[in-house]
């Protein structure tokens, strides 16, 4: 196995492949024989890791030289800390991001998945801080094993109480739940994550919600210790530190964050850690392509960790491909799935104002507003509804409709669609109102999503998705994919527009045909801008009076800051 080693000037320049263990382990350095023209403390070339304990091993650890079976290509709001990573350059978000799907709503590429491990306190996390800060990539997930303790019965929370439970063994963690949840957040699912208190030695009521990202960072001190979780695992990196300063480490951490007291500590790491970092930790390291000494003061690793995840992730590149998205459906008949409100002289008159360049602003909102609530209206009415009967104040039956569903929910795409919310409210008692921000990466021109707010238990309502304008659909599509990250299913979403491309319309019922999408019109072409011809305008500019910028498109009331 090769050790990288602080100090070596031409290891930089080495390809990362030459630092990845083989069936056959490397050469052993000819230091030994004194040959060697590097200092003892700079040479790279260490002996092939020790195999000690490695017959106890082979049911949790895959052989060496194993092939790896190919994987399958394969989701609420809650209460929890920021998602974000305040490093010393700057804070980076976390919560991650729905994958990018393409003109057929499938999802090309899965993430790269980083596994980080070593033994306790040995500096993981603070490797996987550096290793996101000098990534530079905007959407990263940091997933602790420390959140999977298993939760412990009444005898064993007396046994952790008096430091006599060993949370350093591989029972200890709840491996069905970090594999389920590992692999939904690679296919870019949202995932809800335990919080574990280490004072209590429990779960906590909360749970946190995090979503697949370009780049996740699994760390934790059994993190090669399950053949299924291995698999999940691009790149695994084993972090090794000296054992005295991993127990002074301990102490402190302990001591000050936990609420411990030293004798505790001291007879916790003697009877359970220590043992369990020689039979069941240390010989992993034999299953890292890369292993870091002195952990986060190896910084010439650490930037060749970074330059092959870069490379990685320039070879899985996704791209939103407007001009596959515009072909893709032309000459196609309308969906069934859309219903557009009837074009009668009311509502062509109301669409011959607020398309008139010359509209005041006033004038455009309050049209706008009418068009709205006749929008939501005729929504409404395509709702499930069931046969009811009814007494009347003169005693007599009559037989009538009720909705037949649970509750309704509105969601609105920042910032246009919030301005269909009080048209939404006025004609749906107790409605329950969502949002979700969606902006435009400038470097990469992909949407991203940046920020939701969904109601509890939203997976039983039928849902009202709100945006004014869709033009490519980018939008509405990442919406509607959010939707179903949070279990909403297809059928119960109900999109709606007051003005759509029949580009947009392709895409998204292509991608989702079970999605109901309801309009007051359809345009039929976008120009090379993506601009609706002959359109509205940019929406959101116009009803909240800001300055369009010049390369805006009608999604962009969507995919702007």
């Amino acid at each position: 196995m090769w050790v990288l080693q602080r100090g070596c000037a031409w290891l930089s320049q080495l390809s990362i492949a030459s630092l990845t263990c083989t069936k056959d382990p490397p050469k052993p350095c000819s230091h030994t024989a004194g040959m060697c023209p590097l200092p003892h403390h700079q040479c790279p070339f260490l002996s092939p890791c020790s195999n000690s304990s490695a017959e106890s091993l082979d049911r949790l650890y895959p052989a060496v030289g194993s092939t790896k079976p190919p994987r399958k290509r394969t989701t609420s709001q809650c209460k929890s800390e920021p998602p974000l990573l305040r490093t010393s350059k700057r804070t980076i978000y976390t919560a991650g991001r729905p994958p990018w799907y393409n003109e057929h709503g499938t999802q090309s590429k899965e993430a790269f998945v980083i596994g980080l491990g070593g033994g306790s306190a040995s500096g993981k996390t603070t490797v996987a801080t550096m290793i996101i800060e000098a990534l530079d990539v905007p959407w990263v997930v940091l997933l602790s094993m420390d959140s999977f303790y298993k939760v412990l019965t009444k005898q064993q929370q007396e046994q952790a109480a008096s430091n006599d439970f060993n949370f350093d063994h591989p029972d200890a963690f709840d491996f069905d739940l970090i594999i389920a949840t590992l692999k939904k957040l690679k296919q870019g699912k949202s995932v809800k994550i335990p919080i574990y208190d280490f004072t209590t030695h429990s779960r906590k009521k909360e749970w946190k919600t995090l979503y697949g990202a370009n780049v996740i960072i699994f760390e934790g001190i059994m993190a090669f210790a399950d053949k299924e979780l291995l698999k999940l695992l691009d790149l695994k990196i084993f972090v090794d530190t000296d054992s005295d300063i991993r127990l002074v480490r301990r102490l402190r951490r302990d001591i000050s964050e936990r609420g411990r007291d030293i004798e505790g500590v001291i007879k916790q790491y003697n009877k359970f850690v220590k043992p369990a970092f020689d039979q069941y930790i240390q010989p992993t390291m034999r299953l890292a392509d890369i292993v870091v000494p002195r952990g986060s003061g190896n910084t010439v690793a650490i930037d060749l960790i970074v330059q092959h995840v870069h490379s990685q992730l320039e070879e899985r590149k996704l791209r939103w491909d407007m001009a596959a998205l515009a072909s893709a459906h032309q000459c196609h008949p309308l969906p069934q799935t859309l219903s557009v409100l009837k074009s009668t002289p009311q509502v062509r008159g109301m669409h011959t104002i607020i398309r008139n360049k010359e509209t005041s602003r006033d004038e455009f909102i309050f049209y706008s507003k009418r068009l709205m609530r006749l929008l939501i209206e005729h929504a409404l009415s395509l709702l499930p509804f069931q046969s009811c009967t009814v007494q009347t104040p003169q005693g007599h039956d009559y037989e009538g409709r009720t909705y037949s569903g649970k509750q309704i929910t509105g969601v609105s795409i920042l910032r246009a669609g919030e301005t269909m919310e009080p048209a939404l409210r006025a004609v749906c008692k107790d409605v329950r109102i969502g949002t979700i921000l969606i902006q435009t990466n400038c470097n990469t021109g992909e949407p991203e999503l940046h920020y939701l707010r969904l109601p509890k238990d939203i997976s039983e309502d039928h849902v009202i998705l709100m945006d004014c304008t869709v033009s490519t659909g980018a939008a509405a599509m990442m919406a509607v994919r959010v939707l179903l990250d949070h279990d909403v299913p297809e059928d119960k979403i109900f999109l709606l527009s007051l003005l759509m491309a029949e580009m947009g319309v392709h895409s998204v019922a292509y991608a989702f045909p079970r999605v109901k999408i309801i309009t007051t019109a359809v345009d039929k072409k976008v120009n090379d801008l993506f601009r609706i011809i002959p359109g509205i305008g940019n929406f959101g500019d116009r009803y909240f009076g800001t300055d369009a910028p010049p390369d805006w498109s009608d999604d962009e009331d969507a995919l702007s800051t």
